[in-house]
């Protein structure tokens, strides 16, 4: 017999949205020093994303990264209760945002709409700003093992406005249905897919299988390709979402190899800004090329 959490988790999610900035950053400075310590694989990952990533930073500052990194994760996850169920006026105090201007002007112009959103820490906070002042929009789901959870999370998602939940199973092809329509996509160009479809592009210099979709839909579709950047701040629990300016000539004359390696070089820049800030616990170099040992 099945035991519905559902309950409990929004029980302790609502509690989360409802209770003070100063509690939830308590409670992610609890669960991001036990993660750290009892997530053994997950800070295994970390570590060796770290060490692949910046192999000329001392001993002591990738330490140092990897602490924060598993704080930031915590507090990411407490926050999903205010995205979720706090008051959309907290949500906009806690999530601060830029470039909507711009971007109301791309939809003024119909133009078809990429929101490229690399694997930072406060993708989902963004997500959810961004619903806010998107009348639609959609992006891919990962369907989540327990049952409860993905009704949680696929609720939590799409509290605001219409949200297009595209399964990871329809691939991007899923998301492309929508791109047509006119609807603006939350695109995450840097996750691992498998070689299907993908080339095998520098990362910080560690060959990593990427998805040539951003470079191909953008010339075929003449899709404005608009960065997400998120950050969220330890200090003081806030977060700032950039909505940046649609890249200029992309791809350009570049093959789709060539635009890729420029996308990733790209996000290498905003990650170096702030290391802790990524999404380190992503195995972003699962998919190795033939021949070459697994690395996790």
């Amino acid at each position: 017999m099945r035991v519905n959490k559902l309950p409990v988790l929004r029980s302790v999610f609502t509690y989360f949205g409802r209770c003070s900035a100063a509690t939830r950053q308590r409670w992610a400075r609890a669960l991001g020093w036990l993660a750290s310590r009892t997530m053994r694989s997950r800070a295994h990952i970390v570590r060796t994303n770290l060490e692949l990533c910046f192999p000329d930073a001392p001993q002591w500052q990738r330490d140092a990264w990897f602490h924060q990194h598993f704080y930031l994760l915590a507090q990411s996850v407490v926050d999903r209760g205010l995205c979720w169920f706090g008051k959309p006026e907290d949500i906009k105090q806690t999530i601060q945002i830029t470039g909507l201007d711009g971007l109301g002007e791309l939809l003024k112009a119909e133009r078809r709409i990429i929101l490229l959103a690399p694997h930072f820490i406060g993708l989902d906070a963004a997500a959810t700003r961004l619903t806010m002042y998107l009348k639609e929009s959609a992006t891919m789901y990962t369907r989540q093992s327990d049952q409860d959870v993905d009704q949680l999370v696929r609720e939590g998602r799409g509290r605001f406005n219409k949200v297009n939940l595209v399964s990871r199973h329809d691939g991007v092809r899923g998301l492309m249905r929508h791109l047509r329509n006119g609807i603006p996509v939350y695109y995450l160009p840097d996750m691992d897919f498998g070689r299907a479809g993908a080339v095998f592009v520098p990362f910080f210099g560690v060959p990593a299988a990427t998805l040539l979709a951003t470079a191909q839909i953008g010339r075929a579709w003449d899709a404005a390709i608009v960065p997400i950047i998120s950050r969220l701040d330890a200090e003081s629990g806030q977060y700032q979402v950039d909505v940046l300016p649609a890249l200029e000539d992309f791809p350009g004359d570049d093959t789709p190899e060539e635009a890729t390696a420029r996308l990733n070089t790209l996000i290498e820049s905003w990650v170096k800004v702030d290391p802790p800030q990524y999404y380190w616990v992503h195995r972003r170099f699962k998919t190795r090329p033939e021949g070459e040992a697994r690395i996790y």
